[in-house]
């Protein structure tokens, strides 16, 4: 029952992560679009206003005209709509379904004795360590750096620096998987917290200086600012990372750090060129679609560097394995959590007829995917993924 109640617990949470996700992200996407897309005004009536920029826009049949005010308008409006609770529901649900599947099921989900053997006690926090190490470390560097002369340019490189760095670290201390997901979680607590410390404070203290008629501090609009690109910039790596984590031949290589840090700088320099893209056609200027380009010759070849090697033509006309074949293998690396008494996921695979129906299911998680046996806690070798991808491929005889 137990293990009923925490599958019910993931499928919630993580549909209620998406939709959060999918709420926070659209609208930090239609906000750097919106920053990128203004133009200035020409009717005297809104520049007399202190309209810095507009944009007409269609949708859904109706006509809009966003305006950005210099600082505020002349009368700040007595409610305004305030946008975190996007970030913070993303952050609460993962968390939650963090805590669900990979805090609950330690010794499972974390820890991978071939690259280090450590109690579920000392991988959870270690785990929490690095959601919370990362955020203290990027945020000083922002503090400390962020308002010197090329601060910028600087802050960027030590950041990805510092996500190059542990991403390395986690991949060295947790099971694949893990730390693949670790390393994206570890940034978007980096973002929400971004959204939580600096962003919202720094709004409320604005807003509540313009309605006491005191003068605003512009330190507040500038690290809101420099929080917010971060936070664009931070997304597609995470998704990535966020996604990743769920195809084993990504994950499961010696060098399966690179292979993280490739398919988020990827992602990056994607992000980059949709970025500047709406400036350029505000401005008139050439998409700069190099960036995009860089980022697609990055996944290619990671594509190439990861292939697998071509089947040896002796293997490819050996004869179909036997049943029996099949369940000596099966019974030593599968049925230890796939039987009678224990059916993880409600797969059973103790007899013929369930190896059999089964089949299209085996070959796509264990030759295809890689994902089982869970973090190869039952040390399958390639030769037997080969063997049971053969059966399966002859009609399952």
């Amino acid at each position: 029952m137990q293990g009923y109640l925490l599958e019910w617990g993931n499928l919630l949470l993580r549909w209620a992560h998406v939709i959060t996700a999918i709420a926070w992200i659209g609208s930090s996407f239609y906000f750097v679009f919106l920053d990128n897309s203004l133009t200035p005004p020409t009717d005297p009536a809104l520049k007399a206003k202190g309209v810095d920029g507009e944009l007409w826009a269609v949708h859904g049949g109706g006509f809009y005209n966003p305006q950005k005010y210099i600082v505020s308008p002349p009368k700040l409006p007595e409610h305004l709509h305030w946008f975190y609770w996007e970030a913070y529901s993303t952050w609460l649900t993962g968390f939650g379904l963090f805590t669900v599947l990979y805090l609950f099921n330690a010794s499972t989900f974390l820890v991978d004795a071939s690259r280090y053997a450590w109690s579920s006690g000392g991988a959870i926090a270690a785990a929490l360590g690095f959601l919370a190490g990362f955020w203290l470390i990027y945020d000083v560097i922002c503090r400390t750096l962020g308002q010197r002369p090329g601060g910028d340019r600087l802050v960027g490189g030590l950041v990805t620096l510092t996500v190059v760095g542990a991403s390395w670290l986690a991949c060295e201390l947790f099971a694949g998987r893990a730390a693949f997901l670790l390393v994206g979680a570890m940034m978007a607590t980096a973002m929400s917290a971004n959204v939580a410390h600096w962003i919202i404070p720094g709004q409320r203290k604005v807003v509540a200086a313009l309605r006491a008629g005191q003068a605003v501090d512009p330190i507040h609009g500038q690290r809101g600012k420099q929080r917010s690109v971060h936070n664009t910039y931070f997304t597609l790596p995470v998704l990535i990372a966020m996604l990743s984590n769920h195809y084993g031949w990504l994950y499961q290589g010696p060098h399966n750090w690179v292979v993280l840090v490739g398919l988020m700088l990827a992602g990056a320099l994607i992000r980059h060129c949709f970025v500047a893209r709406h400036k350029a056609l505000r401005l008139g200027q050439p998409v700069p679609w190099g960036y995009a380009a860089a980022g697609v010759a990055l996944v290619l070849g990671l594509m190439v560097w990861l292939a697998p090697a071509p089947v040896a033509q002796a293997a490819a006309s050996a004869p179909a394995p036997t049943l029996a074949q099949v369940q000596a293998v099966v019974q030593q690396r599968c049925v230890l959590c796939h039987n009678a008494q224990v059916n993880n996921k409600g797969v059973m695979l103790h007899t013929p007829e369930l190896l059999r129906q089964h089949g299209p299911a085996i070959v796509q998680q264990v030759v295809v995917q890689r994902l089982m046996p869970l973090n190869n806690a039952t040390q399958i070798t390639e030769a037997e993924r080969a063997l049971l991808g053969r059966w399966v491929t002859a009609g399952m005889p």
